[in-house]
This record gives C-alpha cells, structure tokens and sequence, in this order.
C-alpha cells in the first residue's frame, strides 16, 4: 500500500468511530500529531485502534490504566488531550 493510502486509511478509522467523542479524540490525535510520527508511532497507533473506544477515551481521560503495552510517550501525548477542537454550538454551557 502506497503511503498517501495508508494515511487515509488510517485517518478514514481513526475520525469514524461510531461516536462523536470518539472520532473527536481519536480522530483529532491522529489529525493533529501523525506527521511528526515515525514507523513505530504509526504501528502503535494501528494497535490502539483496534481496542474499545470507551477503553481509549477512558485511558486518554485517565480514569483507567492503559495496558502496559500502550505506555510511553504516545499514550503521554494522547492524554494531554490538546488537540481536541469542538464545533462552535457544541461548547459546555455552566
């Protein structure tokens, strides 16, 4: 698979998730950071991909332990929850 493939592919399941927070943090991680990635990011980003997407919101959000395996500087990343952008009428109202 060429390269320009693989990155929509990738950008195809990460932004359509089922749900509208998923595909916001999924979907906004990957938007925001897979240019800067290297081979090993991209393999790590494929595995989370396949997991539950209440498991990665709950691990982004840190209310549960990622799987060891996930650990490190992309999880670091993910959790930082920076590149989250909501659309104008969706803002919190308190």
């Amino acid at each position: 698979m060429d390269a320009d493939a693989y990155i929509r592919k990738l950008r195809y399941r990460a932004g359509h998730r089922g749900t509208r927070e998923a595909d916001a943090m999924i979907g906004g991680f990957f938007e925001s950071y897979h240019h800067e990635w290297n081979a090993d990011d991209f393999v790590w980003f494929e595995r989370l991909l396949e997991e539950q997407d209440v498991d990665i919101m709950a691990w982004a959000l840190g209310t549960a332990l990622p799987p060891e395996d996930f650990l490190g500087p992309m999880m670091e990343r993910l959790c930082r929850l920076d590149f989250i952008k909501l659309p104008a009428g969706l803002k919190a109202q308190y």
